[in-house]
């Protein structure tokens, strides 16, 4: 546990994949930026403030040639890749949330801090390949992925500690169990599992971008079209 009165940093991920180009096929970049989280909004949010930073640009593999086994073998190299990469990024972060760092405070003093991820900024897309699984789930319930949007009822939060014991013996065999389809696990692993003090259920936050203003602005233009080819 963290010691009494420990001042604890909240840090926030952030994810975006981006068109690199038009021009030549199907490029590209995965960038994930780092802050941390008792910023004021006013100064996260200006360009020149330099408050939040490139931490690394993920590798997006090409797609291979449209057949079952290159399929499989490309789904397989995804997640792996982005194992392997976080697998780079993560331990630092591990390191100074058990030690302790000096940070300068706004008040001129400086503490010792232990900076812990919170929160992952992403789209769904990048949300769920992150966190191993099917794009039909949610990241942070078990909901059932015909009751999604439905608020039927309230369901578990997701235990990543349960799955990551659960899977190993399935990926070896290339069978789905009924408990791993009701889940929605997919083929890669959690990159946020085994990180300390962390809960990974709580870590996803929606990206207002894509998942508020964009999503909202396309549905009040898809009804307002039929709303009009309705009544003109």
């Amino acid at each position: 546990m963290l010691p009494p009165g420990a001042t604890v940093v909240p840090i926030i991920g952030m994810s975006d994949q981006t068109n690199v180009t038009n021009l030549s096929g199907d490029k590209k970049a995965w960038p994930v930026y780092i802050t941390i989280g008792n910023l004021p909004s006013a100064r996260r949010n200006s360009p020149g403030s330099m408050a939040v930073f490139l931490l690394a640009l993920l590798p997006v593999p090409s797609k291979l040639s449209k057949s079952s086994k290159a399929d499989q073998c490309q789904r397989k190299i995804n997640p792996d890749t982005l194992q392997d990469v976080f697998e780079l990024i993560i331990p630092p972060l591990q390191d100074v949330a058990h030690v302790a760092i000096p940070i300068d405070c706004a008040d001129g003093k400086v503490r010792l801090c232990f900076p812990i991820l919170s929160a992952w900024i992403a789209d769904h897309m990048e949300n769920v390949a992150l966190h191993g699984l099917k794009t039909n789930a949610c990241p942070k319930c078990e909901v059932l992925t015909n009751e999604l949007g439905t608020n039927a009822r309230s369901y578990r939060a997701r235990d990543y500690a349960r799955y990551q014991r659960h899977k190993p013996e399935n990926q070896t065999s290339g069978a789905e169990t009924d408990d791993e389809h009701v889940m929605n696990l997919g083929i890669g692993q959690n990159i946020f599992h085994g990180l300390d003090w962390v809960s990974v259920s709580d870590l996803y936050k929606p990206d207002l971008l894509h998942t508020i203003y964009l999503t909202l602005f396309k549905h009040m233009m898809d009804w307002i079209e039929a709303f009009l080819k309705k009544h003109r």
